[in-house]
């Protein structure tokens, strides 16, 4: 399979190398960036979010891709897309997600990245509907989904206490590709 690789004006989405994940986990595992994903990861949940990773890109051609800042390529965390897996949420449709470190965040790297991640979606991947899930509390993340066009799918939600036990239910928001690419 050949190596993935999508530039924006300021990142590079691509795979992931084995020299990555010491540094992803490190920048992104703490107890802020953790706090709407089920908390810090201990060694089990890191192996099996990798593996799980690694299976979407080689089951589909896509996955959670690494995003690198392009002026010092730091590695700011992970976006892309993957088929929804969720327990109990929607089955196998196309799934947009972000992970950022902390000193990343309201700089616009997340909206850039996603918008990468759903221009792929519909052009390279040929998504008719793309998806994003949240906990309500996490205000930061469903904000970037209604900043990105996208619309509240209410019918898609469902309940998990893999990620806020206090408040399991997952929200879901939807965009199309007639909507994302209007002159397709």
């Amino acid at each position: 399979m050949t190596e993935f690789r999508f530039e924006t004006a300021r990142l590079i989405l691509r795979d992931w190398r084995d020299d990555d994940w010491p540094v992803f986990w490190q920048a992104t595992n703490t107890a802020a960036v953790m706090r709407w994903l089920g908390g810090v990861a201990d060694d089990a949940t890191r192996a099996a979010a990798q593996a799980r990773l690694e299976s979407y890109r080689a089951d589909y051609g896509h996955t959670f891709w690494v995003v690198e800042r392009k002026d010092d390529g730091a590695l700011l965390g992970f976006c892309g897309l993957k088929r929804s897996n969720q327990a109990g949420g929607p089955q196998g449709m196309m799934e947009a997600g972000w992970r950022l470190r902390e000193d990343a965040w309201g700089q616009g790297y997340a909206r850039e990245a996603a918008a990468a991640s759903l221009t792929l979606a519909f052009e390279r991947f040929g998504a008719d509907e793309v998806i994003a899930l949240t906990v309500q509390g996490n205000t930061g993340s469903w904000g970037l989904m209604l900043r990105l066009g996208m619309a509240r799918r209410e019918d898609l939600d469902f309940d998990s206490p893999d990620f806020d036990p206090e408040n399991p239910r997952i929200i879901a928001y939807a965009i199309a590709r007639s909507v994302w690419l209007p002159a397709a």
